[in-house]
């Protein structure tokens, strides 16, 4: 029943969207609403579970979503998005703008959370595609795919991470593996893929592309505009470095998870950026507010879908639906690599969420590593691997690669989805072959 509940919300929610032409984020709300009252749930519980959804979807995104606008708008249009991008394209050449974005991506996505990266790295990816004149989706779904890879694969990220600690697998072997197994699934999600999308037209809502060409003379120099995208980035990564070095009682730790934490360093590169990318070249502060809330006035639906995205997850989460096809794998005879990405993958499909369909099948397979002598380190990766499979509508990610980049829903599957499901197929095989080699 819980299987056909999910089939049939999902395809509602397409009908509304693609069919009915409704708005995202009331068809999400319907759908929401429709599940729970088809599992069961009380009103008043179900009602809860929404405001849930949305405030732990938004408590964790709505600062970073808001200070990233914010950041990629001086950014863009201080021309420092520019200067960037004109020396990457320096650097590779035009031919090859695509991998210099595909390795920026996989640096910024080591270090930064999935949604951080994404919001710094947007006004490059834009400022790309127009001063080399290739196809927005082109290099977006290239940067989108590394910070996927490193979301799925490598601690400190907090899927990986957490499972690591749940298997007790060795952090550093995890991370050496990750490695590994994430350039095969780059090169095919990344540099291949991306080839075969140049004719999808995007449209990203006005406020958020900065379509100005500066004059030499308008940039800051590349070391002002570099360090300035660079500040979260190196925050998050000093954050993560002490947390896994230095003991728990460290006053230096518990500063720099502080000022690590992806809003606090968004906040203050955002502040720098005013300061230096603002003030000093001669632009008034009022003029400044204008410009940085225009930018967020028009990520306002962006922000609203992502609630809902949330809302929608949530209600799969609590209403049972995750459990009820979790137990069907109960007793399962299968390889527990084979079978922790299965389910992983499946959980993913059903409930949205790539960190809870990890933990789930974590905890599913776990007893089965001691009675088979499977390595803990490869299960990490294969759960990993199959909790990036198949985004699609329940999916916070999906909604927001869509609102940014402007595209159909149709374009989204045939973009996000299928870059999420070749980095989930290409990761699983890599995990094969290490245990092959013998890993």
């Amino acid at each position: 029943m819980s299987i056909f509940i999910l089939t049939a919300s999902i395809l509602l929610l397409l009908v509304l969207i693609t069919v009915f032409k409704l708005n995202a984020f009331l068809s999400l709300i319907i759908s929401t609403l429709l599940v729970g009252i088809a599992k069961g749930m009380p009103f008043a519980e179900l009602l809860t579970t929404i405001q849930k959804g949305i405030g732990t979807t938004l408590g964790g995104l709505l600062l970073i979503v808001g200070f990233g606008v914010m950041l990629g708008c001086l950014l863009s249009e201080s021309g420092a998005a520019q200067r960037i991008s004109s020396v990457l394209i320096q650097l590779f050449g035009v031919k090859y703008a695509k991998l210099a974005m595909l390795i920026t991506g996989f640096v910024v996505g080591i270090a930064m959370f999935y949604n951080a990266g994404f919001v710094i790295l947007i006004p490059m990816v834009f400022s790309v595609a127009i001063n080399t004149k290739q196809p927005i989706i082109y290099i977006g779904i290239a940067t989108a795919s590394a910070l996927s890879v490193t979301h799925g694969f490598l601690p400190p990220h907090p899927g990986p991470t957490t499972i690591a600690v749940v298997f007790k697998a060795d952090m550093g072997k995890t991370l050496l593996y990750g490695l590994v197994v994430a350039i095969p699934a780059l090169f095919c999600a990344g540099f291949i893929f991306p080839e075969f999308l140049k004719k999808i037209v995007a449209n990203p809502p006005e406020g958020l592309m900065q379509k100005k060409h500066f004059a030499e003379h308008e940039m800051p120099s590349f070391v002002l505009s570099f360090a300035t995208a660079l500040i979260p980035v190196v925050l998050m990564g000093l954050a993560t470095a002490t947390e896994l070095t230095l003991p728990a009682d460290s006053s230096l730790r518990h500063n720099l998870k502080f000022l690590g934490d992806p809003s606090i360093s968004m906040l203050l590169t955002v502040l720098f950026s005013l300061v230096m990318l603002g003030i000093a070249r001669g632009v008034s502060m009022p003029e400044l507010m204008d410009k940085t809330g225009a930018a967020v006035s028009s990520a306002a639906m962006i922000i609203m879908i992502i609630a809902a995205g949330g809302a929608f997850k949530q209600v799969l989460t609590d209403s049972g639906i995750g459990k009820d096809i979790a137990a069907l794998f109960t007793g399962s005879t299968l390889s527990p690599l084979f079978l922790g990405w299965l389910i992983a993958t499946i959980i993913r499909i059903a409930l949205g969420s790539a960190t809870i369909a990890g933990l789930t099948a974590a905890g599913i397979v776990q007893p089965m590593i001691a009675s088979t002598g499977a390595s803990p380190e490869l299960m990490v990766l294969s759960i990993g691997a199959g909790s990036l499979m198949c985004s699609h509508v329940n999916d916070t990610g999906f909604w927001m690669f869509k609102e940014y980049f402007g595209i159909s829903v149709k374009d989204t599957f045939k973009t996000w989805s299928v870059m999420e499901t070749i980095v989930g197929v290409v990761g699983l095989f890599g995990v094969l072959v290490l245990e092959a080699l013998g890993v």
